[in-house]
């Protein structure tokens, strides 16, 4: 390992310490954190009312803890659509996990190839490092388009991998929009949810055809 790759490392781990003594220190931040990784949404929600305008930081700070931590970014933007309503929450969302993605970016171009290959197993960074170079942006768009790919993982390898800032970014909000407008919907339309509701309809069939396209798009890009 040269010594970049050890300064990075240390530098992301000191990041990511500092990053979990805020979150023990800050009880409304530690009890946020508590209810995602148990998926509770409705007690995040309920914390997030409470708090009312400053709930839509603790929210921005979710998704910038979620660069280094992982748990299921729907129940945020669910969240946030029930607090906040379509109109605020998807800008809120929208911010929030540009600036979570950038940060995984940077932590995957700062620890670079030692640190991910002990994580994820040398094969299986090779051939991510391998598909994001030779896919390019055919390659991260679908990431970005299948709900079940880790978020912050693709930001890792991209990172890595050296991809161009600008054009992480921009695959990344146009790969994601998507799933976030539908969920963020979903979630303001929560408490009366209709089948006869066409954004409901039309938020559903996006999921779905998210879930489809982006796993027949991963595997043309694989081929």
């Amino acid at each position: 390992m040269d010594r970049a790759g050890s300064t990075g490392i240390v530098v992301t781990a000191l990041v990511t310490a500092c990053g979990v003594v805020v979150v023990l220190a800050v009880p409304a931040l530690r009890e946020a954190v508590g209810s995602v990784l148990g998926g509770d949404v409705e007690a995040l929600r309920a914390q997030a009312l409470d708090l009312g305008a400053v709930g839509a930081l603790l929210l921005l700070a979710l998704m910038l803890i979620h660069a280094v931590v992982f748990f299921p970014s729907e129940l945020i933007n669910a969240a946030a659509g029930y607090v906040y309503g379509f109109g605020l929450g998807l800008p809120l969302v929208f911010v929030g996990w540009t600036l979570s993605a950038i940060v995984a970016y940077w932590i995957g171009r700062a620890a670079g190839r030692p640190l991910l290959q002990r994580l994820a197993g040398p094969r299986r960074f090779e051939r991510g490092e391998s598909l994001v170079h030779g896919g390019g942006i055919t390659a991260l768009l679908p990431a970005r388009l299948i709900p079940i790919v880790p978020f912050s993982a693709v930001g890792y390898v991209a990172g890595a991998a050296r991809v161009p800032l600008w054009r992480y970014t921009w695959t990344t909000v146009v790969g994601s929009i998507p799933l976030w407008a539908a969920v963020v919907y979903l979630g303001h339309r929560l408490e009366s949810v209709s089948l006869t509701d066409p954004g409901v309809l039309v938020a559903v069939g996006v999921f779905t055809a998210l879930l489809v396209g982006g796993h027949l798009l991963a595997r043309r890009v694989r081929a």
